[in-house]
């Protein structure tokens, strides 16, 4: 019997183990791929990501390597106009943003589990629930015909979750947006200076922000997939799709740094979300099973919260389980489902919230050239977006 499965091991899932550790709960973590996902190749941090880093204990491991954004440069291809908004990312300012390797920050998080809690291949085929003792019991069944028995199943298994299907959430929507990424890395340095780029146009939406001296990550966002994206995301077709089509009028540096893409780290994918009266309305608990991370709330990415709000949902439903704890370190069943409850309680209308907001920007942002929509993001750029900044200095809290 384990007292807690965590089902994928991505942002949510690794961070709500190494939540439930330190409030004393031991946690199962089971992965159906071989190793650690690192697809997306780099993500945002903003300060509400920091907050709960910190209190996961972590944060000083990717602070001392990565350092914080300034600013960002925001350019219509059509009229070559230049935005510029700045960010307070002084230390202590409260607005620290970072841009992080997603393979860094999981090898982070990982290293703080003890071994054996992550088990790779284990790919789920069915959860059930029973009751025993007059408790109820989830009953999961994994591809190689292992049973496993647990007190509490957390569903971190991203877009398409199994347990939030398994819940009765409604499935993801496509936005009738698609992004491609990746990680352009020059061996001998770059020599930019550590500060975005975005870059608008008709449907289009693409930039770059430098990690280091040496990587650099970019993306862009179209209206309708690629090409090469029905060849199981070819990377090659892929690059020459952006270079010699959908990016041809973007600036020569641009274009430069998609040239200089480590193959292994392009991706394509369409943009889901769930519609947020979903996650305010739905079953985001039942029978001690609940969701974490895109398996709760999958949003657009033009706000940047999708991770960072993976890693605040770790923090409060560790805290939430660890309130359910007995005096033996065990996890009380009578009060695990209230437990439950509360942490989906605190997150429902955050989560909304984010999911509209990201809807909004990205549509915003990508909706074309035209005089109205030029006026409507110069006003977006400077003043909605900055009042957003406020979202993003959410403290999540402590674990206990």
């Amino acid at each position: 019997m384990e007292e807690v499965v965590i089902v994928g091991a991505g942002i949510a899932g690794l961070a709500t183990a190494v939540a439930l550790k330190k409030v004393g709960v031991r946690a199962l973590v089971l992965e159906r791929t071989e190793g650690l996902r690192a697809t997306g190749a780099a993500l945002g941090l903003f300060p509400n990501a920091w907050h709960a880093l910190d209190a996961l204990g972590v944060s000083d491991k990717l602070i001392s390597i990565y350092e914080p954004l300034f600013k960002v440069y925001v350019t219509d291809v059509k009229t070559k106009a230049i935005q510029e908004v700045r960010y307070d990312a002084s230390k202590g300012s409260g607005d620290e943003q970072r841009l992080v390797h997603r393979k860094v920050l999981l090898e982070v998080l990982a290293e703080e589990l003890p071994p054996n809690t992550i088990r790779f291949s284990s790919k789920l085929t069915s959860v059930e629930t029973q009751v025993e003792q007059g408790s109820s019991i989830c009953i999961l069944a994994l591809e190689d015909g292992t049973v496993i028995k647990s007190k509490v199943v957390i569903g971190c298994d991203g877009v398409h979750s199994r347990i939030a299907r398994w819940l009765g959430l409604s499935s993801p929507v496509d936005s009738g947006r698609a992004a491609i990424r990746g990680l352009a890395v020059y061996p001998e340095g770059h020599g930019l200076n550590h500060e975005a780029q975005q870059f608008v146009d008709v449907s289009k939406r693409a930039g770059f922000m430098p990690l280091n001296s040496k990587d650099i990550y970019w993306f862009f966002g179209c209206k309708a997939p690629p090409k090469g994206a029905d060849m199981g995301g070819d990377p090659n077709l892929l690059l020459r799709e952006v270079a010699d089509h959908l990016a041809k009028d973007f600036p020569p540096l641009y274009l430069d740094i998609v040239g200089h893409s480590d193959l292994s780290t392009v991706t394509w994918a369409p943009l889901m979300f769930r519609y947020p009266w979903d996650v305010i309305l739905g079953n985001l608990t039942r029978a001690n099973i609940t969701v974490a991370g895109d398996a709760m709330h999958p949003m657009t990415p033009d706000l940047g919260q999708g991770g960072c709000l993976a890693l605040e949902d770790a923090v409060v439903l560790g805290r939430h389980i660890g309130s359910s704890m007995s005096k033996r370190g065990e996890i009380e069943m009578r009060n695990i489902g209230s437990a439950l409850e509360s942490y989906t309680r605190e997150r429902r209308w955050r989560a909304a919230a984010l999911i509209t907001a990201s809807f909004l920007s990205g549509w915003v942002q990508q909706a074309g050239s035209s005089w109205s929509m030029r006026f409507l993001r110069h006003l977006f750029y400077k003043f909605v977006l900055v009042r957003a900044q406020s979202a993003t200095r959410y403290d999540c809290g402590k674990l206990c």
